[in-house]
């Protein structure tokens, strides 16, 4: 069984900065991928922000510049920093992993339950 815990996120004004934590946890075998999504109302969910077990970063064009990803391959877990953050990033955010549960097993997306980034103007 295999858990993403978020933590992090809440309200913030315009310009402001927040960081998102997320924590995989249970069966692990490898760790292939880790990343954020968001979720505005009414949209389809995006993703923000991603990076591989080597380090290899990709972020959508909103965020670059503003937001950071990293991860700690050793702890399962990933952080996005978020800065100059704006209305627009409103959105429920949620942590995505790539993991292997087994030597044998095929990889599987896992998700966390999401967490609320909301920014005031």
């Amino acid at each position: 069984q295999v858990q993403l815990v978020e933590s992090g996120g809440g309200l913030v004004q315009a310009g402001g900065s927040l960081k998102l934590s997320c924590t995989a946890s249970g069966s692990i075998f490898s760790n292939d991928h880790m990343g954020w999504y968001s979720q505005a109302p009414g949209k389809p969910r995006e993703l923000v922000a991603g990076i591989t077990r080597g380090g290899s970063t990709n972020y959508a064009d909103s965020v670059k510049g503003r937001f950071t990803i990293s991860r700690d391959n050793a702890k399962n877990t990933v952080v996005l920093q978020m800065s100059n953050l704006q209305p627009e990033d409103t959105a429920v955010y949620y942590c995505a992993a790539v993991l292997r549960a087994t030597v044998g097993s095929n990889p599987r997306q896992y998700w966390g339950q999401g967490t609320q980034v909301t920014v005031s103007s």
